[in-house]
């Protein structure tokens, strides 16, 4: 038996029997492929995914639509200045001399009347007063006994005194060097030496203590000083 099938499996037998094997394979295989009625399995339909809810979904506000931008304005050109170049000029000097601030000096007439004797010191004149020749360094204005006698500005009275010649006199001191005197008063005057007197303050009356006064009518004698010379009364008060 054993040596029957090594026969067969030697020489052509073998190739026969192969070839049977690969034509049932192939037989096989076909029906394996394309054989049977097998009902063709179903297609699932494809499962839609279902997306769960979104809590607090953040929804971007719409964007402001943009204004009408102005059309820029071209720039002009700039416009020429002329500078007008000025000279400099040399530096003035200051003057810082401090300056003292003084009163306003007033001014009055110490008695309205006629004047019987004007003021003269560069030639003689007749005093009547006297019965010579002199010079005259003041004014004699004609008044009634009694009349006031004003002071003629302001100052400080520096002397009251009774002159043998010229009667009882007032002498006043005032700014500027003057010095203003008023004889021929009556005997007790209305101010004291060292008294500060205003324009127009009474400081008398007029009297009959000068010396030949029978030989002129009443007056009053007024004289001004500037310094210690002798100055026009008139030019004085119109200062």
């Amino acid at each position: 038996m054993e040596h029957k099938l090594k026969s067969v499996l030697s020489g052509t037998g073998f190739y026969l029997l192969l070839a049977v094997c690969l034509i049932a394979a192939a037989v096989s295989g076909w029906f394996l492929l394309f054989g049977g009625d097998k009902p063709a399995p179903e297609e699932t339909p494809p499962t839609e995914a279902v997306s769960a809810p979104v809590q607090n979904a953040y929804v971007p506000e719409p964007e402001p639509e943009p204004e009408d931008e102005e059309p820029p304005v071209e720039a002009s050109a700039p416009v020429p200045v002329e500078v007008e170049i000025v000279p400099s000029m040399p530096e003035a000097k200051v003057d810082d001399t401090p300056v003292m601030a003084e009163p306003p000096r007033l001014i009055v007439e110490p008695l309205k009347g006629e004047v019987l004797m004007a003021f003269s010191v560069d030639q003689l004149v007749y005093s009547p007063t006297l019965a010579d020749w002199r010079t005259h360094d003041g004014v004699d204005i004609s008044a009634k006994p009694g009349a006031t006698v004003l002071a003629a500005t302001a100052g400080t009275v520096s002397s009251v005194e009774d002159d043998p010649l010229m009667g009882t006199t007032v002498v006043i001191d005032h700014q500027g060097g003057y010095t203003t005197t008023y004889s021929n008063l009556q005997a007790k005057p209305t101010v004291e030496p060292g008294d500060l007197v205003t324009a127009g303050q009474i400081i008398g009356a007029v009297g009959t203590t000068a010396s030949a006064e029978a030989a002129q009518s009443p007056h009053l004698h007024f004289s001004v000083t500037r310094d210690g010379e002798a100055v026009d009364p008139g030019e004085f008060l119109k200062s």
